[in-house]
């Protein structure tokens, strides 16, 4: 019998061959909003291309090809020697490359840098979340350095270079170099003052000797490392060189690699110290302090992460969406899918407009801006990230079954979707933070009200919000019990004064209605049918 086929149809095309960039409206918006006018049309030029490439064919499957083969630790060599090092896939390698070559570790001496690179890295994670981190930590650690300018001197200009160089050799001879951090210890957590790293002067001056355990040692091939370790006069910063300046391997040795739910492509490390050569960053004693810019930076940069896992969750939603047909129509003209995805690209929207708006703080400095990212980036960094696994596996159930099987990308999205909620401090720690930033320095909570203050009266839900918030911070007794209360509202309160200074009425109108006024249920999809969902759609809608 001759077999029979089908004809496959009602098959949603795959989401490639487009500018993940342009495709973005409220990140194009943001762009163009913060960048002086000189800057734009190179910065737009250089986003495009990146954005271009990002969406290509090509680059998705580098980002696939990482994710299913994990890093491999060899420990040894053929002939038993220690070497301590870490395989990745070509295609790992690959997108590492274009992430610094596309400049994102380069912000810090860049006119517009902070906003260029944060538009990048926001476009970047939709491709492979798992190289985001050696790049983040790499542009996070120049501040760090910038604490002692004869480091700075030596090391900047390789953390900024926009070439990579994969080689493990002595960074003299390197045209570029990658950072890592080792701050948790397993005993201590986020508590990195229980560390007991121990750190011991030898003759050279700045220079010890290391001996201990670090439980989380990320991106562990990187050419230096910024640690923490207890000194003579207590918790200091070190940098950790991975190969010494004549050539030798400085003593880094990899216990195993983490087996992690989502991340993969990412090598995350126990590594000990034994007899390891450091060199001290700022004053014995200060460490926190000293590495405390560093913290701040990869915290944006979680937010970053988040919304850009956001972004791609939600523009796979609306595009199967707008080709899938069901029960006589298309899914995305239906109205309780489209309140969904409208639901969807507010919360992602939001999220993109607010990490901007930080990275905006950063390029333009000044005592207020510094106030205002006190308090604005660890209350971003708790909510924006806590927000990213309800979007992503929403925006899985959009595609129905399809969104549970790997081949659709979406399981990859809700797998990374916790992790920049836990790293780098987790949702305690950053509500903790905020408080600690309220108590001790008035001038924070100062700068996040006259920002915030700048929409008061264009909405009067945004208006009772403010009220509400105010009546909240007259009264801190008993205040760390409600301090994740209180993280969510100034979180809420900033991001609803952004749209409705910066975004279409529509998207506005809906999240001061849903998240401000009171009339949104729990689950997303429950936004009040009066909106102009239509709109708020078609705007989220991954179209060049």
């Amino acid at each position: 019998m001759t077999g029979s086929t089908h004809t496959v149809s009602n098959q949603v095309p795959p989401l490639v061959g487009y500018d993940v960039f342009s495709a973005d409206r409220a990140l194009t918006a943001a762009v163009e909003r913060h960048l002086d006018p000189v800057l734009l049309d190179e910065a737009l030029g250089e986003l495009t291309g990146f954005g271009r490439a990002s969406g290509s064919a090509q680059v998705q499957e580098w980002g696939a090809q990482a994710n299913e083969n994990p890093p491999r630790l060899r420990t040894h060599d053929r002939y038993g020697n220690r070497i301590d090092e870490v395989e990745f896939h070509p295609s790992w390698h690959r997108l590492l490359g274009k992430g610094v070559a596309a400049g994102l570790t380069a912000a810090w001496n860049r006119p517009g840098g902070h906003v260029r690179r944060a538009a990048a890295f926001l476009v970047w994670t939709q491709v492979e979340a798992g190289n985001g981190c050696p790049l983040s930590m790499t542009h996070a650690a120049v501040p760090a350095l910038r604490t002692d300018p004869e480091l700075a001197a030596e090391w900047e200009p390789r953390l900024t270079s926009q070439i990579y160089d994969r080689e493990l050799r002595p960074a003299r001879q390197k045209a570029g170099a990658l950072f890592g951090m080792g701050m948790t210890e397993k005993q201590g957590g986020s508590d990195v003052r229980a560390n007991t790293t121990s750190a011991r002067p030898l003759a050279e001056a700045g220079a010890y000797e290391l001996t201990g355990h670090k439980w989380f040692c990320s991106a562990p091939m990187s050419d230096g490392f910024l640690v923490l370790a207890q000194a003579p006069d207590g918790l200091t910063c070190f940098l950790v060189p991975r190969v010494l300046e004549d050539g030798t391997r400085n003593v880094f040795l990899l216990q195993r690699l983490k087996d992690k739910l989502g991340n993969r492509s990412n090598a995350s490390s126990e590594v000990e110290f034994d007899g390891t050569w450091a060199r001290r960053v700022g004053e014995e004693g200060r460490g926190v302090r000293t590495i405390i810019e560093m913290v701040a930076a990869t915290r944006l940069d979680c937010v970053l992460g988040s919304a850009g896992l956001m972004r791609q969750a939600v523009a796979q939603a609306v595009h199967h969406c707008t080709h899938r047909e069901a029960f006589g129509g298309k899914l995305v003209d239906k109205p309780l899918m489209r309140n969904v995805l409208a639901d969807l690209a507010i919360e992602s929207e939001a999220a993109t407009t607010l990490a901007l708006r930080l990275a905006a703080a950063y390029d333009e400095g000044g005592e207020q801006e510094r106030a205002l990212l006190r308090i604005a980036v660890p209350t971003a960094k708790y909510w924006v990230t806590k927000r990213c696994p309800a979007v992503a596996v929403e925006a899985a159930e959009c595609l129905g079954g399809n969104g549970y099987v790997e081949e659709s990308g979406l399981p990859r999205l809700v797998r990374e979707s916790p992790l920049n909620s836990i790293w780098e401090g987790a949702g305690n720690v950053q509500a903790l933070d905020v408080l600690r930033a309220l108590r001790r320095e008035p001038g924070a909570l100062d700068a996040y009200l006259r920002e915030v203050g700048q929409a008061r009266g264009a909405d009067h839900r945004l208006d009772g919000a403010i009220k509400n918030l105010l009546t909240e911070l007259a009264d801190l007794e008993g205040v760390e019990g409600r301090a994740r209360r209180l993280a969510e509202r100034l979180a809420l309160v900033l991001q609803g004064s952004l749209l409705v200074r910066f975004a279409p009425p529509e998207v506005a109108d809906a999240f001061c209605a849903a998240r401000l006024g009171g009339d949104g249920g729990a689950a997303f999809g429950t936004l009040p049918h009066t909106l102009d969902l239509a709109s708020v759609v078609e705007r989220a809608r991954p179209v060049s």
